[in-house]
């Protein structure tokens, strides 16, 4: 995970930033480093914090109170888990862990739940439906575990639930739903996932501009999850998926219109709100739109030969790893941009809501996967209809461009800089000390802690990092 940490590493500042060492605790993976894992979690209910560290040989768990001091450890050997790793866990109303474990190919799932105050455990078998059925993601919400698969035949969702030892199953139909491209054709579900694979967002974190450019995109929230749908570039169509009355409920925006047709456009659901982009080599369109109403809250337009006001950053560019630069124009900005899959990633800190602005190299899946792919049934013909290109150029690009932007409640533009994000100061510490590995990171109460190996001490640390500077 260190790319996406790294991606939007602070790069015209170098500071120290704050950190604080909130626990260690000796721990000797020996050669086994490169096939271990490191998870963090919170009990949410009692704010208690978990570190699960497995390696080759077995697992050991340490408790913390929410004091983030030790009050409880265990360590057991592994019970027929080989080539298995931590896809999950959740966590019992008697505030013991389960951890969830799986194979890449999510066939069979090993269920074990630990009891700290004995040092026993109970595992239990799930079989993962895999013949027909594919993992889209897993999550924790609630102390309890999910898994969200897409049935490979059927216009359908399927959400698992994982409680008690066993696993509560519900099923989103979505085969009488309209789908259309931008040329009001009809196509099916199936076949918009297909094209464009959903990806998940982390509601209470920070997400990468390149997941965000995403065009199908789930968020995870209490008893629901919002799908969003960009693969027709003259509106989002969001669907509201209810796990407490099992209901599907479908609302869609317009996008913003240009003068001249969009060469790509996207969307991102943050708190109620969606905020959608729309851009081509001539202008870039910007909406903020109140969820529940419908209604516009904010709308921005900005042509090739304007100065973008609204920024806290320069216009960058950055090619494959190399550091980013400074682009002087709009007009440069945006002939790169409409090159590229366009995207916008909403996040808050204490103050000001910020937002990246961007583009990321498109998606090499769509042409390679739905071009070439018999299973899926169509041909190029077939493709080109279903998703037109514009202007589509033979060339590859392989850079990506943003800028940086921060507002007030009001969805007023702050000019003021704004301090590093707590993700920021983690990256930047990353990139320092190269004897951190394993890496793992948690919200908890008003901070982050990243949990890691240091292969030097041969100790497992816990730090916690703060928006802000020193």
């Amino acid at each position: 995970m260190k790319k996406s940490l790294l991606f939007l590493l602070l790069i015209y500042k170098s500071a120290l930033f704050s950190q604080t060492v909130l626990t260690s605790y000796p721990l000797d993976l020996k050669k086994s480093e490169e096939n271990s894992q490191i998870l963090n979690a919170e009990n949410t209910v009692t704010h208690d914090v978990f570190s699960f560290i497995a390696n080759t040989q077995n697992i050991t768990i340490l408790k913390y109170n929410s004091a983030l001091f030790l009050t409880n450890q265990y360590t057991g050997s592994f019970l027929n888990l080989e080539n298995k790793s931590i896809i999950g866990y959740s966590f019992s109303e008697d505030g013991n862990p389960t951890l969830y474990w799986s194979s890449m190919d999510f066939n069979e799932i090993i269920v074990i739940k630990y009891y700290l105050e004995n040092k026993t455990f109970k595992a239990l078998k799930f079989r993962f439906p895999s013949s027909n059925h594919y993992v889209i993601t897993s999550f924790q919400k609630d102390n309890l575990f999910y898994i969200l698969s897409k049935n490979l035949s059927e216009q359908t969702l399927t959400l698992y639930a994982f409680k008690n030892g066993g696993a509560e199953e519900k099923t989103f139909d979505f085969s009488d739903f309209l789908f259309q491209n931008k040329n009001t054709q009809r196509i099916s579900f199936n076949k918009v996932i297909e094209a464009f694979p959903i990806e998940k967002m982390e509601v209470d974190d920070y997400n990468p501009l390149f997941k965000s450019t995403q065009k199908s995109k789930v968020y995870m929230l209490d008893e629901r999850i919002i799908l969003t749908l960009d693969h027709n570039p003259k509106k989002t169509q969001v669907f509201d998926l209810n796990f407490k009355n099992h209901t599907i409920t479908e609302k869609n925006f317009a996008q913003p219109i240009p003068k001249k047709a969009a060469r790509s456009s996207n969307s991102f659901f943050y708190e109620n709100k969606i905020f959608q982009v729309n851009a081509n080599a001539d202008g870039l369109l910007f909406d903020v739109k109140d969820y529940d109403s419908g209604l516009t809250i904010k709308n921005i337009t900005v042509s090739k030969n304007d100065t973008i006001l609204f920024k806290n950053s320069p216009l960058l560019i950055q090619r494959e790893n190399g550091r980013p630069k400074e682009l002087n124009k709009t007009k440069k900005f945006l002939q790169y941009l409409s090159n590229l899959d366009i995207g916008v990633s909403v996040f808050k800190n204490k103050k000001h809501t910020l937002i990246t602005f961007g583009g990321t190299p498109k998606n090499n899946f769509v042409d390679h996967y739905s071009r070439n792919n018999v299973s899926f049934g169509q041909s190029d013909d077939e493709f080109e209809q279903m998703f037109p290109q514009n202007n589509f150029s033979p060339n590859i690009h392989t850079e990506t461009v943003f800028f940086e932007s921060s507002w007030d409640k009001n969805f007023e533009f702050n000019n003021q800089e704004s301090p590093p994000l707590a993700i920021d100061n983690i990256s930047y510490f990353l990139s320092q000390h190269k004897e951190v590995t394993l890496e793992n990171i948690i919200k908890f109460k008003d901070y982050f802690i990243l949990g890691y190996y240091d292969s030097a001490t041969k100790e497992y640390v816990m730090r916690k990092f703060k928006d802000g500077y020193n």
